[in-house]
């Protein structure tokens, strides 16, 4: 894919209007992303794809990602398994279980397994044919800096060449190696997930009984779990994830490959699974790899995918952080070239939204493995979430139920694990608040038709506040409207609609009142729709508890 011939002597020059460092699923989804604005896009890409990558297992998040970024349809036509949930070993026993993506998502209920090294490059040809120019076998060596700013890389390429490429703007999107946090000492590692990963593909593998043989199967066992993940290549991606200080030392006793076997002979049902399998070569070796940097943007530059953060990978989150931090990337990219008095406000909410999702998934693995009861050793001990780990009722509730996309896992974690007492508790507080909330309003409408909502007097929770920041509209961030409440501190888009009730809620005027002041120039017609909606607007921020409560006479 490399569009520029040059002999082992030249100097290179490139230019763009943006860099991409890493061609990967988050560097391509950024570069198709900006060149649909219209910007010049270049992607340097140290290797040459088709290259080995690990990850195989997609969410059905990312499914409508791809049809953004155009490459579904590719992917469709790969022959990748399609992959309808997860079959574990997880819990409070050790029997299988399974979750499916459809109890939760009818719209999505499937994804993917895939071979890395074809998926991706499916993305970055994609990104090739709308416009983006793809440099392979280029390595970037450092980011140039003029001061704060960031305006451009060198590199060097397979045949010896080196050179420099200057733009506007910098995407890191170089994986793990961590361009540009790791030049600016901004790399924090996680202290809870310090693990090792072994893992090695396998042929003639056994599957799972149906309906399961293309889920992802998790077995959790005394020093760790294990993955299986079966591809349409006729083989199975298999790993093996143990505290890191414990494979390490393992591993330099007895070799990768003999430290391999021995954790997949300790297993129950992995092992029977592999009895008559080959491994295919050599394991590869993965360690401490859950860490975030400090600060995701900066003047000319931001950070996206692997780059920008990488959590533990029990819920194979990786492609789908990855793309979705290459949208958002985009939009920030474009925002701050069109408008540089914005690009302050917008890379702050880049970090808040790409972090979000991130300790979402974070928080969803050490609830797992804190809850995980199937063996006791160190490994789960030194996992554990303590009663030190405080968890408001309603930190708790979004981040196990309520403030996620639905992916299918977060009720199952409740109810096949033993998570901390406090956090359980608290979980239900939220719910039983909300039902009962729920069937109080229906019951004062039934009974009143909504008079007693008009007459109602809304009180707001601490913590809530309408604040204008940017939010993503249409590839790019613009001035909006977010609702800040102490779970989401970070902010939820809303309406202006909402934004003027809730700035009309002062614990004194009631809903009537509000819509009196707010329809003061309405006809009849229309101040009697007003009233409708800002009733059932009521309704909602009092059943999510941003209005604490409804004082009625």
């Amino acid at each position: 894919m490399n569009n520029y011939e040059h002999n082992s002597e030249d100097n290179l020059d490139l230019s763009a209007d943006v860099i991409v460092v890493g061609g990967g699923p988050a560097g391509s989804a950024t570069a198709t992303m900006l060149s649909r604005k219209g910007w010049k896009v270049i992607i340097l890409e140290r290797e040459k794809f088709p290259r080995e990558h690990v990850g195989e297992s997609l969410l059905p998040a990312s499914i409508p990602i791809l049809e953004e970024l155009g490459a579904l349809p590719d992917v469709e036509k790969a022959g990748f398994l399609p992959k309808y949930g997860a079959t574990m070993v997880w819990g409070s026993g050790d029997a299988p279980w399974s979750w499916y993506f459809k109890e939760t998502s009818q719209r999505y209920p499937h994804s993917y397994q895939v071979w890395r090294p074809e998926f991706d490059k499916i993305l970055l040809d994609n990104a090739q044919s709308q416009g983006v120019t793809v440099f392979e076998g280029y390595h970037v060596t450092e980011v140039i800096f003029d001061g704060d700013d960031a305006i451009g890389v060198t590199f060097t390429d397979a045949e010896g060449g080196s050179g420099e490429a200057q733009c506007r703007f910098i995407v890191d999107a170089s994986g793990q190696s961590t361009l540009i946090s790791r030049h600016m000492d901004t790399k924090q590692w996680d202290p809870f997930f310090q693990n090792l990963a072994v893992y090695a593909y396998f042929t003639g593998t056994k599957s799972l009984p149906e309906p399961d043989q293309n889920n992802i199967f998790i077995e959790s066992y005394r020093y760790g779990w294990l993955w299986s993940i079966p591809l349409h290549t006729g083989r199975t991606s298999i790993g093996v994830v143990v505290d890191s200080q414990v494979g390490q030392e393992g591993i330099q006793q007895h070799g990768s490959k003999a430290f391999f076997e021995s954790q997949l002979s300790l297993s129950c049902l992995t092992r029977g699974m592999i009895e008559d399998a080959q491994m295919d070569s050599d394991p590869n070796v993965l360690m401490d790899w859950s860490y975030t940097a400090d600060k995701l943007y900066g003047p000319g530059y931001i950070i996206a995918g692997d780059a920008a953060c990488f959590v533990d990978p029990l819920f194979s989150s990786g492609v789908h952080l990855a793309l979705m931090s290459g949208v958002l990337a985009a939009a920030y990219v474009t925002t701050a070239l069109n408008d540089p008095t914005m690009a302050g406000d917008a890379g702050q909410v880049y970090q808040e939204l790409y972090l979000k999702e991130y300790n979402q998934f974070r928080e969803m693995a050490r609830l797992f493995y804190s809850s995980n009861l199937s063996a006791e050793s160190y490994f789960w001990e030194a996992r554990r979430i303590t009663n030190t780990d405080h968890y408001s009722p309603r930190h708790s509730f979004i981040q196990a139920v309520a403030g996620q996309p639905s992916r299918g896992y977060e009720r199952v974690v409740l109810d096949r694990g033993q998570a901390p007492g406090e956090f359980v508790e608290s979980v239900r507080t939220v719910e039983s608040e909300r039902l009962a909330r729920t069937q109080w309003l229906a019951a004062l409408a039934a009974d009143t038709q909504r008079n007693q909502i008009l007459n109602a007097v809304p009180r707001l929770a601490d913590g809530v506040e309408i604040q204008h920041k940017p939010v993503l509209d249409a590839g790019e961030f613009v001035p909006g409207i977010v609702l800040n409440t102490v779970s989401q501190p970070e902010g939820t888009p809303c309406s202006p609609l909402v934004a003027a009730v809730i700035g009309h809620i002062d614990g004194r005027k009631s809903v009537s009142d509000i819509v009196d002041e707010l329809g003061q120039h309405l006809d009849q017609a229309g101040h009697s729709q007003l009233e409708e909606a800002v009733s059932r607007t009521i309704e909602i921020l009092y059943v999510d508890v941003t209005v604490s409560g409804l004082v009625t006479e």
